[in-house]
């Protein structure tokens, strides 16, 4: 399995972004994307994650009703709207996978952003000036 992140980048106060994640090695649709961010200095958090093979989406707090995940099960990506953008957004943002048992076992038992996935990309880097 791989996972490459595109879309990062430079942009300003208010600005947007979409961030891509493409998933190869899954069969079919037995996944779960998740995107996760951190900031110089802070620990990582979870943003949101979208099932592919139920097509739901998930956030967390930290979304803020100003990002929305979705997916295409075709491309096998998973996309992440950064919309309204502010300077604390910035930071290195990462694409996770899983499989989908697993997701739903452990995100039965504790929060999906507080385990790890079993693979991760190397993260695309998103930057927003004041």
């Amino acid at each position: 399995v791989q996972l490459v992140e595109s879309g990062g980048g430079l942009v300003q106060d208010g600005g947007s972004l979409r961030l891509s994640c493409f998933a190869s090695g899954f069969p079919g649709d037995d996944y779960v994307i998740g995107w996760f961010r951190q900031a110089p200095g802070k620990e990582r958090e979870g943003v949101a994650c979208f099932s592919f093979i139920n097509s739901s989406p998930h956030y967390s707090d930290s979304a803020e009703g100003r990002f929305t995940i979705s997916g295409d099960k075709v491309k096998k990506t998973a996309y992440l709207q950064l919309n309204n953008l502010q300077p604390e957004d910035t930071g290195l943002y990462y694409c996770a996978a899983e499989n989908t048992d697993r997701w739903f076992a452990m995100s039965s038992v504790r929060s999906p952003w507080e385990f790890e996935y079993t693979y991760w990309g190397q993260g695309t880097q998103v930057t927003v000036s004041s």
